[in-house]
C-alpha cells in the first residue's frame, strides 16, 4: 500500500472525525433549541454556548470535502455526484441555520423568534442527518458502475444504511450537545441537561453502535473490533462520569467513543474508499482514486503548515470563550429592525 494515499485516507478520516466532534455537539444544541429549552432565556442560553464558534466549527466540513477533493477527485466526483441530492439539502439547511443564528435576535416578537428557532432546530437535523447518511453510505456502499456513476434514479441512494448513517449522527449530536451544555452552562440548564444526558445517551448512542458493528461484520479486522469496545466502555464511563456531576469527564469520555467509534468504521473500510454495491471490483480505493504522488506531498507540506495554525487559532477561541453561561448573563432583549425603520422615517421626514 502506497504510503501517501493511506496519510491522506487517515487524515481525512481524522478531519471528519474533527466535524463530528465540534460541529456534533453546536448541530445537538441546535436541534434542542425546541427539544429542551423551555422559554426564550433558555433559549439564548443555548445560543450564546455555541454563538462564538459554531461558524468555526464549519470550516472543518470544508476542509474535510476539499481534501477529498484534492487528494481523491475520484472518490470525490462519485460521492457527490451520487449523493447530490442529499448534500443539497444539507447545503440549505446550513444556510438556513446560519441566517437564523443572525436574524433570531433582530425583532423583539414570539412569532418572529419561533420561526427562526424552528429554522435552527430543522437546519441542525438536516444537516446531522444529511452528514450521517453521506458518511454511512462512503463506508458500506453505492450502486456505482465501471465508471464510479451512481446507477439507478436520484434515490438510488437511499437505503437502510442511510437510515442507519443520518440517526446515528442525529442522536450523538444530541446527546453531545447534551454533555456540552452541562459543561458550558450553570444553574437550571446545566443540571437539567445533565439529567438528559443520562437518560438518553443509552438510547441515542446505539445507532452510531450498530454502524460501527455493520460495518466490521463486513470488512472488520481484531484491531478494529479493539476500536469498537473501546467505544462501549468510553460510552459506559460518559454516563457514569454524568451521573456523578463530572462534567468535563464525561464530554471527554464521548469524544473517546467518537474517537474510537469512527476509528473503527473507517478502518475496517480502509483500502476502499467507497464501496459498489454492484460489483466489488468497482469500488474506489486509496490507490485507484488518488492524486498524484506529486500533488500529495505538495498538500502535505501545505496542510503540515497550515493545519498547526487553524488548530492554535481554534484552541484559543474556546480558550477565550470558556467560561459558563447563565440565565444571568442574558440582557434584556430587545428590537433592532424596527428601530432601523424609525431612523429611516425621521431622515425622510
Amino acid at each position: 500500500m502506497e504510503l501517501l494515499p493511506t496519510i491522506w485516507f487517515v487524515a481525512i478520516a481524522l478531519l471528519w472525525t474533527g466535524y463530528l466532534f465540534l460541529e456534533g455537539f453546536d448541530l445537538g444544541v441546535g436541534m434542542l433549541m425546541k427539544l429542551f429549552a423551555r422559554n426564550n432565556t433558555d433559549r439564548r442560553v443555548l445560543l450564546n454556548t455555541i454563538g462564538p464558534v459554531w461558524d468555526g466549527n464549519e470550516v472543518w466540513l470544508l476542509t474535510a470535502a476539499g481534501a477529498t477533493f484534492a487528494a481523491f477527485p475520484l472518490w470525490y466526483a462519485s460521492l457527490f455526484s451520487a449523493l447530490y441530492l442529499p448534500l443539497l439539502l444539507v447545503l440549505v439547511a446550513l444556510i438556513f441555520r446560519a441566517v437564523a443564528f443572525e436574524y433570531r435576535g433582530k425583532v423583539d416578537t414570539e412569532r418572529w423568534r419561533t420561526g427562526w428557532d424552528l429554522a435552527i432546530a430543522a437546519g441542525s437535523f438536516v444537516a446531522a442527518f444529511g452528514v450521517g447518511a453521506t458518511l454511512a453510505l462512503t463506508t458500506t456502499g453505492l450502486p456505482l458502475n465501471a465508471n464510479g456513476d451512481r446507477e439507478g434514479g436520484p434515490f438510488a441512494w437511499f437505503s437502510g444504511y442511510a437510515l442507519l448513517g443520518g440517526f446515528a449522527v442525529v442522536g450523538f449530536a444530541i446527546v453531545h450537545g447534551l454533555a456540552f451544555l452541562a459543561l458550558k452552562t450553570d444553574g437550571e440548564v446545566r443540571h437539567r441537561a445533565r439529567r438528559w444526558f443520562v437518560r438518553l445517551l443509552p438510547v441515542l448512542l446505539l445507532p452510531l453502535a450498530a454502524w460501527a458493528v455493520s460495518v466490521q461484520l463486513l470488512s472488520g479486522e481484531p484491531w478494529t473490533w479493539g476500536a469498537v469496545v473501546v467505544a462501549v466502555v468510553a460510552a459506559v464511563l460518559a454516563w457514569s462520569f454524568a451521573r456523578r456531576g463530572s462534567e468535563g469527564k464525561a464530554f471527554l469520555a464521548l469524544g473517546v467513543f467518537l474517537v474510537a467509534g469512527t476509528a473503527s468504521i473507517f478502518g475496517a473500510a480502509f483500502p476502499v474508499v467507497l464501496p459498489s454495491t454492484i460489483n466489488p471490483d468497482f469500488s474506489l480505493t486509496v490507490i485507484n482514486a488518488s492524486s498524484s504522488d506529486y500533488t500529495l506531498g505538495l498538500m502535505s507540506i501545505v496542510a503540515a503548515i497550515g493545519l498547526p495554525l487553524v488548530l492554535a487559532y481554534q484552541a484559543w477561541t474556546y480558550w477565550v470563550f470558556r467560561r459558563r453561561v447563565s440565565a444571568s448573563h442574558i440582557p434584556e432583549a430587545h428590537s433592532f429592525l424596527p428601530a432601523i425603520a424609525a431612523k429611516a422615517m425621521v431622515i425622510k421626514d
